[in-house]
C-alpha cells in the first residue's frame, strides 16, 4: 500500500488531537463543579481513549468504548440527574489552599510523567510473543463463549447486582434522612 507525502505528520496530528481529548476531558470530568459538564468530560475523555484504542489497532475496542460507555453510561447519568431533586441553594463558602495542593499535584504528576517517559525511553523492551488470534470481533466472541465463558458470566452477574444495588437506592434513598 502506497502512503502518500506528509502521512505520518497527518497521522500524529490525528494521534495528538487523541492525546489531547482524553487529557482535556478527564481535567473537565474532574475539576468541574457542574455534573452536566463532568459528564461532558467524561464523554470526551471516552472518545479520545476510543481513538487511542483505534492507534493500538483494536477496532472491537473502539467501538465498545464508544457504544458503553459514551452510548450507555454518560447519558444513563445524564437522565439520573435529570431525574433527581434539585440542588441546595449554593453555599458562599471559599476554598483556601486548593490552589497550593493542585499546584503540588500537578507538580507531583508532571514529575511522575517525566519518570514514567525516561524509564520508557530509555529501557529496552522485550519482543512481544506470539499472537493468539487476529483480534476480530469473530475471534474476540468465540473466545468469550469457549475460553472465557465462566468470567463472561461472573461479570453479567456482578453488573446484575449493581442494578439492582442502584434500583433500592434509588428507590428507598430519598425517604431516609
Amino acid at each position: 500500500m502506497k502512503e502518500f507525502p506528509g502521512s505520518e505528520y497527518a497521522i500524529g496530528f490525528v494521534f495528538g488531537v487523541a492525546v489531547l481529548a482524553t487529557i482535556a476531558g478527564a481535567l473537565l470530568a474532574v475539576l468541574t463543579t457542574r455534573i452536566i459538564r463532568s459528564v461532558c468530560g467524561l464523554a470526551l475523555c471516552c472518545f479520545g481513549l476510543a481513538g487511542l484504542y483505534y492507534f493500538l489497532h483494536s477496532p472491537f475496542l473502539t467501538l465498545m468504548e464508544i457504544l458503553i460507555y459514551v452510548g450507555a453510561i454518560c447519558v444513563t447519568i445524564i437522565f439520573a440527574v435529570m431525574l433527581a431533586e434539585p440542588d441546595e441553594a449554593p453555599t458562599t463558602e471559599t476554598r483556601r489552599g486548593a490552589l497550593g495542593w493542585g499546584g503540588l499535584s500537578l507538580l507531583i504528576s508532571g514529575a511522575a510523567f517525566w519518570g514514567i517517559a525516561k524509564l520508557g525511553l530509555n529501557h529496552k523492551w522485550p519482543v512481544p510473543g506470539a499472537q493468539v488470534n487476529d483480534g476480530s470481533v469473530k475471534a474476540i466472541g468465540v473466545s468469550l463463549l469457549t475460553t472465557y465463558s465462566l468470567a463472561f458470566e461472573v461479570i453479567s452477574l456482578v453488573l446484575l447486582v449493581a442494578i439492582l444495588g442502584a434500583l433500592v437506592i434509588a428507590r428507598y434513598g430519598r425517604t431516609k434522612p
